[in-house]
């Protein structure tokens, strides 16, 4: 009787901190492998594989990333060298050093980032079908200091 009303309140409980949940991956960790997660992740130490993540990733200062990333959103301020498919907003600070083949929604490249890249960026529209432009940018982030 008073079992199951507990029950469906630790679940509900349980799935909404789940939610809100962040990931990280301290500096001096290194993870080969895949990894999967639903809530942020944020990597300060090494990633080599592949990580497919339901929301944003960090890539911090110190973190450095070797494979393959599927996000929502993502912000590189480390390394990075591989292939990054972002359905929604990029961002490169411009402590970042980026190799590789990046498709994108939306990017933003701070000034002084290493960005040698082929960028595709795709926009969805209400039928699902995809409008897109590609091109290959390769050197420094405008404004960089050579």
């Amino acid at each position: 009787m008073f079992g199951g009303s507990k029950n469906t309140e630790e679940t509900s409980t349980a799935v909404s901190a789940a939610s809100s949940a962040f990931n990280a991956l301290v500096k001096g960790t290194v993870l080969e492998g895949n990894l999967n997660c639903d809530s942020d992740l944020r990597v300060d130490g090494v990633v080599k594989g592949k990580i497919a993540c339901k929301s944003k990733i960090i890539i911090g200062p110190t973190g450095q990333v070797e494979g393959d990333i599927v996000c929502a959103n993502a912000v590189i301020e480390g390394r990075f060298k591989g292939n990054l498919k972002v359905s929604e907003l990029l961002n490169v600070r411009e402590t970042a050093e980026v190799e590789g083949e990046i498709t994108t929604n939306k990017l933003v490249v701070q000034s002084g980032a290493r960005f040698n890249v082929t960028c595709k960026m795709e926009t969805g529209t209400g039928n699902g079908a995809a409008k897109a432009a590609s091109g290959d940018v390769v050197g420094k982030a405008a404004g960089a200091k050579a």
